[in-house]
């Protein structure tokens, strides 16, 4: 198994990161704006990106852990096969007067070129996550960086 790993510091409070990860409206203001669902333990949050294709791509994800201020974990219930029983975690740190989000996209059975896309991907939506809960904009899909022809 292998894991995408990121580490982004922030000047916003681990509150307001926290709300950013557990809620519809705060993972539409950085991750994608087509995003439903509940972000307490045991909710389903899902997550669609247009593909420039009749269907939409996405990911559907359960919440497994929500604790304040500390940690969010997902798993991976529906989506690419590669992300299928995958877990997304973001753990909050204060050093300083920063929030360290370390993120973890754990659990690929193997380093194929996909998971090098998603890497990247990853980081600019880390991006637009800082951005978003400092100035209260973010970049989320349709309007994220375009890394390649994978969306």
């Amino acid at each position: 198994m292998v894991d995408i790993l990121h580490r982004v510091g922030t000047t916003a409070s681990k509150d307001a990161v926290y709300e950013a990860l557990t809620t519809p409206e705060g993972l539409a203001g950085w991750w994608t704006k087509d995003t439903l669902g509940e972000g307490a333990p045991g909710g389903l949050l899902e997550f669609r990106f247009d593909l420039g294709t009749d269907e939409p791509g996405g990911f559907d994800m359960r919440v497994l852990e929500a604790e304040p201020g500390e940690r969010v974990i997902w798993e991976v219930v529906d989506g690419p096969e590669e992300w299928i029983g995958t877990r997304i975690h973001w753990e909050l740190r204060t050093d300083g007067e920063w929030t360290i989000v370390l993120f973890a996209h754990r659990g690929w059975r193997e380093p194929v070129p996909f998971m090098n896309h998603c890497s990247t991907k990853w980081a600019t939506f880390l991006m637009s996550l800082t951005s978003f809960v400092e100035t209260g904009a973010g970049a989320p899909a349709p309007h994220d960086v375009k890394v390649s022809n994978w969306h």
